[in-house]
């Protein structure tokens, strides 16, 4: 564990990214680049989850920990992606307080949840420290919740106040969608419900989290309290690494024709 959680409630602010092309490769490129964590995405990435196994491999020597955004709230899919090493989980398209309560539950052992308990698995080293990783699980898991549906807005409150829901994640491109304002960052609607998100989680002590479209919105939601901030993909950084480089050379070739 690299103390995500503990880092959080200590009230760091902490830059992430989105890994979806399910490759160890790229995870271990982006691991060592310097940021605090990384998301596996196995809701849109690439990827499948026999695929998460060797990215968590790939990242255990960078500095930055990994969390898995699962599919589903089902409780075997939450504890396979924890039992291979998982430092968090996060679930999206969360619609109702059952919803998150299914969620939360499936990340923590009995009596706190329903986690299944497996003692030869990577994240106990195999049973090497399973006694220490099942003591502390419940403060070293991050539990979070995803906030993009209409339906979480309207039950923010009761969501932020579950025990295990330790961030409150917006998702800016499903919630625009669902307020009817597809990418409109500056909307009144959005901005509104972003404040209420916030609110709630403070009100519950708890953090929030957003990705970012663009580094430069970064100050505004820093002003906001916001401590858990994404920006970009591995994707991403290929796409643009490789479309600068065909434009350089491109360009090149225009100003040194005859």
């Amino acid at each position: 564990m690299k103390g995500l959680k503990k880092r959080i409630l200590n009230g760091e602010t902490l830059f992430g990214c989105w890994l979806n092309l399910g490759s160890p490769v790229t995870a271990e490129i982006v691991g060592l680049s310097g940021f605090d964590w990384v998301l596996l995405d196995l809701e849109h990435g690439a990827g499948e989850p026999k695929d998460i196994l060797h990215q968590l491999q790939a990242l255990q020597h960078t500095a930055a920990a990994p969390v898995v955004r699962v599919e589903s709230v089902a409780k075997e899919r939450i504890h396979r992606v924890l039992d291979v090493g998982a430092e968090g989980v996060m679930c999206p398209r969360i619609k109702t307080v059952e919803d998150a309560r299914n969620a939360v539950s499936g990340m923590h052992y009995p009596p706190k949840g329903v986690r299944g308990v497996a003692k030869m698995v990577r994240a106990t080293g195999f049973g090497k420290h399973f006694d220490t990783y099942v003591k502390d699980a419940q403060e070293n898991i991050l539990g979070i919740i995803q906030i993009e549906t209409i339906e979480a807005l309207n039950h923010l409150d009761d969501i932020a106040k579950l025990g295990g829901v330790d961030v409150l994640f917006i998702g800016p491109a499903d919630l625009t969608m669902a307020l009817g304002i597809y990418g409109q960052l500056d909307h009144p609607k959005f901005k509104e419900a972003v404040n209420r998100i916030t609110s709630a989680a403070r009100k519950a002590g708890k953090a929030t989290g957003i990705l970012l479209f663009n580094p430069e919105e970064y100050p505004t939601y820093q002003a906001m309290g916001i401590q858990l901030i994404a920006c970009g993909s591995d994707a991403t950084f290929v796409a643009n690494g490789a479309g600068s480089m065909v434009k350089q050379l491109n360009e090149m070739k225009t100003a040194n024709q005859p």
